[in-house]
């Protein structure tokens, strides 16, 4: 029997000490679309959640929770509290549009951008760079996205482009939410210098250099240069030498009733218009006095411009005065004086309000300099800034995108970092279609045409408003991005033509290689097995997509088997860890009573995403905690220590997660805490979630030297290696702990270590290990001290560090264990380690790889097929059978194997690997093409470059 939508408005019974009714359309969409909404159906939801329990009840028994501690409590929770919205209908369940450029081949987008980095002049290096960020934004590696916008702002030569691209890395890292910290602080080196990016010109070797901030330089030198007297050859021509001091006066300029003395030849230096005046045709150049009231500067301006002419500074005049003196240049063209004027004033530039006040005057004068450094803060302040309405009134409309173009601030770099941030922050909103249509209006090239009219259809569908984001969609597709076609199926399917969208979809399947989200897309609009085919197909082609795991696990629950539907869920949840699944998850448990479960997915979906609405947007994700919570055993904060211990020491990630967010829920300011859950979710590759704990982190340190640390792993997971370190060595001088010299070795250690630099690492953890700190953290230092002693060939010592892990239960160190005994060939120890490991984790792919190194070949295909199985994105299990069967001479076959995986994750070393083994079958275009996909991942791979080198010069004989 199969349920569809229900809707029904019923009275809630809460806990204790909670108020009010409440009432809740389990159908969110108002009734369109699906089953009757009788006035029966509340009972026919209770009833199918009766049944489905019945039909559970004997897998329910096997399963170990404890009993609640307050059993009046529980009655008091209705099944409508806890499922507001009723169950989840495969109907009202979409994949979620990337917003992203999505390549029907990736390997070909990567080869094709490489090749444009590769042959792009100095002056088009930024925005090839630029361009390869875009196309990383779809293989979901903020690392790799992070790498090509530095890049980018390595070979950036205008003072634009600076601006902008360090405001965004700068962005990366959301410092605007570290506590204490302005917006204009400088991170120590020229990338992100605020000072720095104000200076033009292609330096790209000077980017990590120390910046003037960190050497203590004058504020004014950056800008302005030296400050040194400047001559030009006007002057010498006119003037011939000469005495600049008050003694060489010859003319003076009446305005009102003052008058300034000056010199003709240094006044007549300043521009052509001031020289035709001086020394023309005109009558003011037999004057001694020139009424110069009617110009529009006050004699402060005029001496001040004086002044100028004479010394070639800017004195300390005040900022009114050096307004008027940029007016005055700006209608006399003295160029020189208004680059002076332009720069001084930049460097004033501090703050919003500063910024806000001179901005207008910038625009109004044409002060390119003046105007990038208000545009700087304002690109600093982000997200803050755009609660401004004069700023957003500036960045979102057509006339201030023309006002900034006039003075060369107005580009596609621009307005896409802008829209980026305004769509996390909102989607829907106003602004943010606004930015995205000036978006489209600075492209110019195909693939920013592709992004800016992919991303306006995105938002459009978002604001349900189909029409335009079929229109948007279309554009896109025209400029050639093929992704947008589900986009433009979705937006007809909402429009009622379904037909239309199916063949849409059909239409792209067979005119393209297939890939997983073309099966996921076409499975909307097809019903019965159809559907479950593309589902299943779709999963076959790409495991990372999660819709098609949901789908199947609510098609199972429809049937009843609740079980099974958990276990579907399962799958994706061991490798791929997001909200959605989690929720889903979640759901079931409650339907099964397993409410621990559904607590435990509930805590650690908000960890991903703290601000989670749940079914359907109806309740916040900390509501249905409250809800959940007197349903199960209650801990006090010295249990969930104990609790915490056992998860970490199972790998259990997601019932750790669980506990740190119940701790915290008990202790919000603990910044220990917080950086525990950061580890977590690194270890569940959530950097985006794991960086905001790790500023909270930060944030609620009570002492110095903690905040350095933290602030030392904000920038190391940020790709700032020596800044981390030098943020560790600050904490150790302050106060020696273990978190410092542990941060100080792991970012040394993550480097090729020669002899000396192993023993400081050693030196380090061991030091590290004398400090105080808890049994998780000690023996993770003494798993990577092991493997430090593994590099360096001291396996005893090796042995013994990880055999002390293992009495403080940190699990991995039977993985470093087994390594030992491989390297001391005991294979069949080191065997039996892995799979002392394989049992006692809860998340074990990377066991089973690694057990299949010490044992025969057909055990080893066993496990890396459970490997892979577990976690489809572990390379490793590809690379071996791939190589076995080239062993066994059946290329075509292993070049399928890496072909499988790399349609999913082109990662470098199977793209190196599929490369090799194309060049050994003689075929040169397929290893060009993959070396140049390699090296867009990893530029500087010495192998890969070596094969690049060698098929390009066969390449070159066979033209030949």
């Amino acid at each position: 029997m199969q349920h569809n939508i229900f809707t029904t408005m019923r009275s809630l019974k809460f806990p204790e000490g909670c108020k009010g009714t409440q009432v809740y359309a389990i159908n969110p969409t108002g009734g369109e679309g699906g089953g009757g909404c009788g006035g029966k159906v509340g009972e026919k939801f209770l009833q199918h959640l009766q049944d489905l329990r019945a039909n559970s009840i004997r897998t329910k028994s096997n399963r170990n929770s404890h009993p609640p501690t307050n059993q009046t409590s529980r009655t008091n929770v209705s099944v409508e509290s806890l499922l507001p919205a009723g169950f989840p209908t495969v109907d009202l369940m979409e994949p979620q549009i990337e917003s992203c450029l999505k390549s029907v081949d990736f390997v070909e987008s990567l080869a094709a951008v490489y090749k444009k980095v590769e042959s792009s002049s100095q002056f088009e290096k930024s925005e090839r760079f630029l361009e390869q960020c875009a196309v990383f934004k779809g293989l979901c590696d903020p690392k790799l996205g992070r790498s090509s916008l530095k890049s980018a702002r390595q070979h950036a030569v205008d003072v634009h482009s600076k601006v902008v691209l360090a405001s965004w890395l700068r962005f990366e890292r959301r410092e605007d939410e570290l506590i204490g910290l302005s917006a204009m602080d400088c991170c120590g080196r020229n990338l992100e210098c605020p000072r720095a990016c104000l200076v033009p010109g292609y330096d790209p070797e000077s980017v990590n250099d120390p910046c003037v901030c960190s050497r203590g330089e004058l504020e004014g030198d950056v800008l302005t240069g030296d400050g040194g007297e400047c001559s030009t050859s006007d002057i010498d021509e006119i003037r011939g030498g000469g005495d600049d001091d008050d003694d060489g006066c010859d003319m003076s300029f009446c305005i009102g009733d003052d008058e300034i003395r000056c010199v003709r030849c240094n006044v007549a230096s300043l521009s052509r218009p001031f020289r035709a005046m001086l020394y023309g045709e005109f009558k003011e150049s037999r004057r001694e006095k020139i009424n110069f009231s009617q110009n529009g500067i006050s004699a402060e301006g005029m001496r001040a411009a004086m002044e100028f002419s004479r010394t070639k500074r800017l004195g300390s005049f005040e900022l009114k005065i050096v307004l008027e003196v940029l007016s005055l240049a700006n209608r006399f063209c003295c160029e020189e004086l208004k680059s002076a004027c332009d720069a001084h004033l930049a460097s004033l530039v501090c703050d919003l309000e500063e910024a806000m006040m001179l901005i207008e005057h910038g625009l109004e004068e044409d002060a390119y300099l003046l105007v990038a450094a208000c545009l700087q803060v304002i690109l600093r302040e982000l997200p803050f800034s755009m609660h401004n309405p004069y700023v957003m009134k500036l960045l979102c409309g057509s006339e201030g995108r023309e006002r900034l173009a006039s003075v060369g601030h107005a580009s596609f770099l621009l307005y896409y970092f802008l829209s980026q941030i305004a769509m996390e922050e909102e989607m829907k909103s106003n602004n943010t279609v606004m930015l995205l249509e000036r978006l489209g209006e600075c492209a110019t090239e195909d693939w920013q045409k592709q992004l800016a009219y992919h991303q306006l259809g995105v938002v459009m569908l978002e604001r349900t408003e189909y029409k335009d984001a079929q229109k948007w969609f279309e554009e896109a597709v025209e400029a050639g991005h093929i992704y947008s076609s589900v986009g433009v199926a979705r937006a007809k399917y909402n429009r009622g033509h379904k037909y239309s969208a199916y063949k849409m979809m059909n239409s792209v399947i067979s005119d393209h290689t297939p890939v997983g989200w073309m099966y996921q897309e076409r499975s909307l609009y097809c019903t019965g097995k159809e559907k479950l085919m593309d589902l299943n197909t779709a999963t076959e082609l790409d495991p990372t997509l999660s819709f098609p795991y949901k789908c199947r696990a609510v098609l199972l629950v429809q049937e009843n088997k609740l079980e099974s539907a958990i276990s579907e869920l399962n799958k994706i949840i061991g490798f791929k860890v997001s909200t959605d699944c989690l929720e889903l998850r979640a759901w079931i448990s409650i339907v099964l009573e397993d409410y621990e479960g559904a607590l435990r997915d509930v805590r650690a979906l908000l960890t991903l995403d703290p601000n989670y609405m749940m079914f359907y947007g109806k309740k916040h994700g900390d509501q249905l905690v409250e809800l959940l919570r007197p349903l199960v055993q209650q801990y006090s904060q010295a249990d969930c220590w104990m609790q915490l211990y056992d998860r970490w020491s199972s790998v259990d990630d997601i019932g750790s997660l669980a506990v740190v967010h119940q701790m915290l829920a008990n202790d919000p300011r603990k910044s220990l805490l917080w950086f525990r859950q950061s580890l977590l979710l690194l270890r569940l590759n959530c950097q985006k979630a794991a960086m905001r704990s790790l500023r909270l982190a930060r944030n609620y340190s009570t002492s110095d030297h903690e905040k350095l640390v933290y602030e030392g792993w904000i920038l190391y997971d940020t790709g700032h290696r020596e800044e981390a370190l030098s943020k560790a060595e600050q904490s150790i001088s302050i106060q020696r702990s273990f978190e410092a010299f542990f941060l100080k070795a792991y970012a040394l250690a993550d480097s090729s270590l020669d002899p000396e630099s192993s023993k400081y690492v050693t030196e380090l953890l061991e030091e590290a290990l004398r400090c105080p700190s808890d049994g998780l953290r000690k023996g993770q230092a003494l798993n990577n001290l092991g493997s430090v002693y593994v590099d360096c060939e001291k396996f005893d010592l090796a042995a013994n560090c990880y055999m002390n892990a293992l009495e403080i239960k940190h699990t991995r160190a039977h993985q470093g264990l087994a390594r030992v005994y491989h390297l001391k060939n005991q294979r069949k120890a080191a065997y039996d380690e892995m799979t002392k490991l394989i049992e006692k984790a809860r998340n074990n792919a990377s066991a089973y790889e690694k057990r299949s190194e010490y044992c025969d070949r057909d055990m080893a295909k066993s496990d890396l097929s459970t490997a892979t199985q577990l976690d489809p994105l572990r390379t490793y299990p590809y690379r071996y059978r791939a190589a076995v069967l080239m062993d066994d001479h059946k290329e075509a076959e292993a070049i399928r194997e890496l072909a499988r995986v790399i349609a999913f994750k082109p990662d470098f070393q199977l793209l190196h690997l599929r490369a090799a083994f194309y060049d050994s079958m003689g075929d040169t275009s397929s290893t060009l093409r993959d070396c140049e996909a390699a090296l867009c991942l990893d530029p500087n791979h010495t192998a890969t470059i070596e094969l690049y080198k060698k098929a390009r010069e066969r390449g070159n004989e066979t033209e030949k």
